[in-house]
């Protein structure tokens, strides 16, 4: 999911709780989007009653679920969090020339630029997930992402000089770190960053760091349903908290559902954002080696110890395919994986996981055919 500058409401008082906000939780999951989240279900053994409260930003809704009563402070501190969210968002966002990334974007090139210490750890990380992830995770894509008509939600098909050279300034391996001075250099020319696939999942875990901070243990967050982190449990409930995976390919249905405690949840599927060019579908998740979208997966899930690494695994997972996906993740004990995928025969569909106890997660339906 890119981070947008994007026309938003913000609703700093709003707040639902008792039958209310398990009436809005029952709606939220009706209408979410195929292929993500909707958090939190009804636990058979909790009692419904939450508070709620939310705020337009990165392009999707930001909200937080909180133990009704619980904590008296919770309203406030939630508050401070969504004001979190926007500082990011202004912080990390492409589509404002005044960001502290488009400011790297125009100068990185020319020589090393001085980068906020937070940000800074954060790209440091993305330049880990990029050798880990064998360059499917890149946060350099961004030319790739305009090439592709993508930035502005277009959608264009490249020819192939044009690509060629827009994969000239794509690759992890072209960022140059000065940890001493905290600066980040780029090693060729025209390239930029795009936080897409991590930006949300990161400033979910710094709202995290807020609330814990403040003494509230017990809480679930999500950013545009896709990304979703958790901390403690829902009251009554038989521990964490229950998030219901939608279809990817039948909206009208769940896939899964899945049990969050200290942990999150990373989705990614191009089920809504893509364009047909001569009868062809093109989804916006794009392969960083080869430049060109990805395919053979539906849509891939992450279980990660943050919200960071849960977006940019899921995203790293979805390029990678299945074989590779199921490595990656059985290579790291804290990390789980859910991807639906074609199936062998035609318009069969097959959901394979990874990393992941009974405990963590059940069906909820039929997977049923592909078309």
């Amino acid at each position: 999911m890119e981070l947008m500058d994007a026309d938003r409401t913000t609703n700093r008082r709003q707040f639902l709780t008792g039958q209310a906000a398990a009436e809005a939780l029952a709606d939220l999951a009706t209408r979410g989007e195929a292929g993500v989240a909707s958090p939190p279900t009804a636990d058979p053994n909790a009692e419904p009653y939450l508070l709620q409260l939310g705020r337009r930003a990165m392009a999707c809704q930001f909200e937080a679920y909180l133990n009704a009563g619980q904590y008296p402070h919770a309203t406030q501190m939630v508050l401070e969090s969504l004001d979190l969210v926007d500082q990011l968002e202004a912080q990390m966002t492409v589509y404002r020339e005044s960001s502290e990334l488009e400011h790297m974007n125009r100068s990185a090139a020319d020589g090393p630029v001085r980068v906020e210490p937070r940000l800074f750890s954060l790209f440091e990380r993305a330049a880990e997930l990029y050798r880990e992830t064998q360059g499917a995770f890149d946060i350099t894509s961004g030319p790739l992402t305009k090439v592709w008509g993508f930035h502005r939600r277009q959608g264009a098909v490249p020819g192939d000089n044009d690509l060629t050279a827009t994969l000239a300034k794509v690759g992890g391996d072209k960022l140059e770190f000065d940890g001493k001075a905290g600066t980040v250099r780029f090693l060729a020319p025209g390239m930029e960053l795009n936080l897409g696939a991590i930006g949300k999942g990161y400033a979910l875990d710094r709202v995290a760091e807020l609330m814990l901070g403040a003494g509230i243990d017990d809480f679930l967050w999500h950013g545009g349903q896709s990304s979703v982190l958790a901390r403690g449990a829902r009251a009554g409930g038989a521990g964490g908290w229950l998030v219901s995976l939608g279809h990817p390919l039948r909206p009208e249905r769940t896939l899964a559902e899945i049990r969050l405690r200290d942990r999150a949840l990373g989705t990614s599927g191009s089920g809504t954002q893509f364009f047909r060019h001569r009868g062809k579908r093109y989804g916006h998740i794009l392969d960083p080696r080869t430049g060109r979208p990805a395919e053979g997966v539906f849509s891939a899930t992450v279980l990660a110890p943050t919200a960071a690494e849960a977006d940019a695994l899921a995203t790293a997972c979805y390029v990678l395919g299945p074989e590779q996906a199921i490595a990656l993740c059985n290579g790291r004990n804290e990390l789980g994986l859910l991807m639906l995928v074609p199936g062998k025969a035609s318009s069969a569909v097959e959901l394979v996981s990874a990393g992941l106890t009974e405990a963590d997660w059940r069906l909820t339906g039929d997977i049923g055919p592909a078309g």
